[in-house]
């Protein structure tokens, strides 16, 4: 959530930057600075009228003392009127504070100047690719084939069980899958993070302080019954145990990482680029958080894609890095890197992971701080990353390193799952 403070000091600033993301903000940005005008001159006039009440209610006792008793009533119908005053007024407070609230909810971040003009994915810049995609032998298939082929996943048991985007791993399918999940977490702890289990259910707060709701309420799972709701991602549950803290700059950063099951309707996803495990309702990845230093935020940035980047060395899959425009840019994202792996069976692109600075936008919404050295409180940086998200590099794995006799297994996973080779 953007700050008035910084709108009104930076409005056209703004303007032209949310244009970026094809947005024509200059009525909002309008709307929110004069909701905000009213409400600042409700809280001037009450403060006036409770400093007026305060003023007459001293008064009155001195007239009661003195002996003056008429003068005293007369004062006491006044500070009836001032009561009514002070109630409307107040009424009035609370109205512009939440239309504000909600104003403020409805403007995605600033992008930052390094993000790149344009509409959609097509206008993503490329800014690195490393790997070679194999040659495959004649005939190859895509994950879905080989997944039943050999028996690891069972997607027709999942619609039976619950419906269409709900796989059922199996057999060396399963171990494969929880290789992935030991090794992911073993390399984020061994970088530094530390590592929770979280709930997998939150609260509409959570959602609102990490910029889920109300950008992204369709594509959530909500329990209605106790107006719950699965988690899309588990930066939402991570970063939200952090909601309302006031830290100290000594103990920043602060460094996450946490596996999860992940839950997303995809509403009106269709078509031959959703099968298999392209496009899920349900499935895992191991998240890294970090909240951070203004001051360190992108250099934080830059870490987390090397980190990312060394991981996928390690599984030796073809990838390249984008630099997403300010079409694609996500609700709450000041700059973002989407990493994607190369199918060589499907041929074509399948992102795995995208790593974010929010910059304060989620701090502000969380009320998220940190005192600085110079005694002020400030709002800190928050950021995270997918390391990684399973279904994909899971199908660039089983496509990519395929052969006539079955399936390698990556060097770095024979450890994790005890065999090399499914045949």
């Amino acid at each position: 959530m953007l700050q008035v403070t910084d709108i009104r000091e930076n409005k056209e600033k703004y303007i032209k930057a949310l244009a970026k993301r094809g947005i024509d903000a200059a009525s909002v940005l309008e709307e929110i600075l004069n909701v905000d005008e009213e409400r600042r001159g409700s809280q001037a006039r009450l403060d006036e009228v409770l400093a007026q009440s305060n003023s007459y209610s001293k008064e009155i006792g001195k007239l009661f003392q003195s002996g003056e008793i008429q003068k005293a009533n007369e004062l006491k119908e006044k500070t009836v009127e001032l009561k009514e005053a002070s109630k409307q007024l107040n009424e009035q407070m609370i109205t512009a504070a939440e239309k504000l609230q909600q104003l403020l909810y409805t403007l995605p971040n600033i992008p930052n100047e390094l993000v790149p003009a344009g509409t959609d994915e097509n206008d993503n810049e490329e800014v690195y690719k490393e790997g070679e995609v194999p040659k495959l032998v004649e005939g190859a298939l895509p994950h879905w084939e080989l997944a039943k082929k050999y028996d690891l996943i069972d997607f027709e048991l999942g619609v039976k069980i619950t419906g269409a985007g709900f796989p059922v791993y199996k057999g060396k399918g399963a171990r494969l899958q929880r290789a992935l999940i030991s090794y992911f977490l073993d390399k984020n702890t061994a970088a530094g993070y530390t590592e929770y289990q979280v709930p997998l259910l939150v609260n509409e707060a959570s959602g609102y302080g990490t910029g889920q709701l109300p950008d992204k309420e369709g594509q959530m799972y909500h329990v209605g019954v106790d107006d719950l709701y699965l988690i899309p991602t588990a930066e939402v549950p991570v970063t939200n145990m952090f909601r309302g803290n006031l830290m100290n700059h000594i103990d920043l950063p602060v460094t996450c990482t946490g596996y999860t099951p992940c839950f997303r309707r995809e509403a009106g996803s269709y078509g031959a680029h959703v099968r298999g495990l392209n496009r899920l309702h349900q499935f895992d990845k191991v998240e890294i958080v970090r909240i951070e230093h203004p001051d360190n935020s992108y250099a934080a940035l830059d870490g987390m894609v090397e980190h990312v980047k060394e991981m996928l060395r390690e599984l030796k899959l073809p990838y390249r890095i984008l630099r997403l425009c300010g079409g694609d840019l996500g609700f709450t994202a000041a700059l973002t890197y989407d990493f994607e792996v190369f199918s060589t069976a499907q041929d074509r692109w399948l992102e795995i992971s995208s790593v974010s600075n929010f910059e304060t936008f989620q701090a502000n919404r969380l009320k998220l701080r940190f005192k600085d050295t110079d005694g002020k409180n400030k709002l800190a940086h928050t950021l995270n990353g997918s390391a990684l998200a399973l279904p994909r590099v899971l199908a660039g794995i089983l496509e990519n390193y395929q052969t006539e006799d079955g399936i390698k297994i990556p060097e770095v996973l024979v450890p994790y799952c005890g065999f090399d080779f499914i045949k």
